[in-house]
């Protein structure tokens, strides 16, 4: 097979994703630095179906409203050239010193303040060039010490925010929707709604709930020793799954971004199984980076073996639903199930009065072993 990603797979990266320089905490950057026209031509070229971008990530945060408005004419003719669309947008309310003790949670008020009119110009633009989802990821949302603000407090603080910028959303009728993304640390030391089940709590608490969805992404779920799969399935079955960011990562390390694939592949598989059999029909963003290693062309190799990859994990979910042994093994597995079981009165005392068999149940092999086996031997090649 070839793997030639099409629109249908709405693989998409961001701007900052190619255009990462290749700087770290310790080295300086090692690729130029590419404007937003040149990377949707690049991306144009790997076979993405879209691009996705922070506000500073196309319009710097010192441009004159005439810069802007070039740069984003210019980026918008860009998208028509090559076909590409602009499915999300989101804010960088992170790297600017004014955030250095978080946004929409800051102890400053007028930095929240900042923080809510700098992402209703994002929402504005974002959705001016086409997106139809929004994602708020709150990296400078957290504490180092939890002496300088009661988690509660911060809490309260979020709360507030998202159902200003709701309202906000719903005010100018626009067609849009956000996504919270979650992340354990880095680049603060705890950061605020850590983890998939924190957004979910989180955003039932919201004015607006219906708006409001996950952004999962591997890498921080992951970071945090969680199973990503488990966490992407609670999103979904919750209906909140609105977007995913694809990456890898290394257990226990620094959030590495590194490209899809390239570390846990067959947690990687199962992730790309579930997205498939359920049908997502969400963009699939590869929210990763090229190594430090890599010049202009070695961005193109990542930003390639990132959708290959992909689509050589969804061929291979293709062959295990089709395989006639893990088939037959799984049904042999799930044999007797009756389905859900709904309470009524008499099937609870039919099940009280109910004499199982201890010895028999503990007894059973259950043959994960040799279906696991399988598995492995399909990702490898010699089935």
């Amino acid at each position: 097979m070839t793997y030639t990603p099409t629109p249908a797979d709405k693989f998409t990266f961001g701007l900052w994703t190619v255009g990462n320089p290749g700087r770290d905490p310790f080295g300086e950057p090692v690729r130029p630095r590419y404007d937003p026209v040149t990377l949707v031509h690049l991306l144009a070229e790997v076979g993405a179906y879209g691009v996705n971008f922070h506000d500073n990530d196309l319009v710097p945060i010192d441009a004159t409203p005439a810069e802007r408005d070039r740069i984003v004419r210019d980026f918008k003719a860009a998208l028509t050239a090559t076909g590409l669309v602009a499915p999300m947008a989101t804010t960088n309310l992170f790297s600017d010193p004014a955030f250095k003790d978080g946004a929409f949670t800051a102890n400053d008020p007028q930095v929240r303040a900042y923080a809510l009119q700098k992402a209703m110009r994002g929402i504005d633009l974002g959705v001016e060039c086409g997106a139809g989802l929004y994602i708020f990821w709150g990296g400078r949302e957290g504490t180092e010490t939890d002496a300088v603000r009661d988690p509660r407090e911060a809490l309260k603080r979020y709360r507030e925010a998202i159902n200003y910028l709701c309202a906000y959303v719903k005010d100018q009728g626009y067609s849009l929707r956000f996504a919270l993304e979650p992340k354990p640390n880095e680049p603060r030391g705890d950061i605020y709604l850590a983890t998939v089940g924190h957004v979910l709590a989180f955003i039932t608490t919201l004015d607006y709930p219906e708006m409001v969805g996950v952004n999962p992404e591997v890498a921080h779920e992951t970071m945090a020793g969680l199973n990503v799969l488990h966490g992407v399935a609670q999103a979904w079955e919750a209906g909140k799954l609105l977007h995913i960011d694809l990456n890898d990562q290394v257990i226990g390390r620094y959030d590495q971004d590194f490209r899809f694939g390239s570390a846990n592949l067959k947690a990687t598989f199962f992730l790309v199984k579930f997205l498939e059999d359920v049908g997502f029909d969400g963009p699939r963003q590869f929210d990763a980076h090229a190594y430090r290693t890599e010049d202009l062309e070695g961005v193109k190799d990542f930003a390639r073996g990132c959708i290959r990859t992909y689509l050589i994990l969804k061929e291979k979910a293709r062959r295990w639903n089709a395989d006639p042994e893990i088939q037959a093994l799984l049904a042999e597995i799930n044999a007797g199930d009756q389905g859900p079981v709904v309470y009524s009165r008499e099937h609870a005392d039919a099940l009280k009065a109910r004499e199982f068999d201890r010895a028999a149940l503990g007894a059973r092999g259950l043959a994960y072993e040799r279906l696991d086996q399988l598995t492995i031997d399909l990702l490898l090649g010699v089935r």
